[in-house]
């Protein structure tokens, strides 16, 4: 990709902890607009930084830049071919077989529910 006639602005990120101070050519951005951002960068590339704006501020950016507009996906679909998979007996057997099964109300749904996230982050 050539950037040799692309603008290019001078981007700061500071890392507080769980917060970050982000200014773009000096300019501090109002910190409730930035949601997220991410940094990357390949061999004989500048890096490349993209801010994933809330909705929480109205806040303006001025400059050259490369827009990508993407929907977060539904995560029905996959969900719903996953849990068509699950063989209820298999579930039962090894939600009944955990070690943090409780005693109280509810405490078989709950483990069957861990027991499904386990499974579907492949633990």
């Amino acid at each position: 990709m050539d950037h040799k006639n692309s603008s290019r602005h001078q981007v700061r990120l500071t890392a507080h902890g769980d917060t970050a101070t982000v200014e773009i050519d000096g300019e501090r951005v109002n910190p409730h607009a930035v949601g997220a951002y991410t940094v990357s960068q390949l061999p004989g590339e500048p890096a490349h930084v993209v801010l994933h704006l809330t909705d929480q501020d109205e806040t303006r950016f001025a400059g050259l830049a490369r827009v990508s507009v993407a929907d977060v996906p539904d995560p029905g679909p996959a969900a719903a071919v996953f849990l068509a998979a699950i063989d209820a007996e298999e579930l039962e057997r090894a939600a009944l077989a955990r070690a943090d099964l409780g005693t109280g109300p509810h405490s078989l749904t709950q483990a069957m529910l861990t027991q499904l996230g386990e499974w579907a982050r492949g633990v």
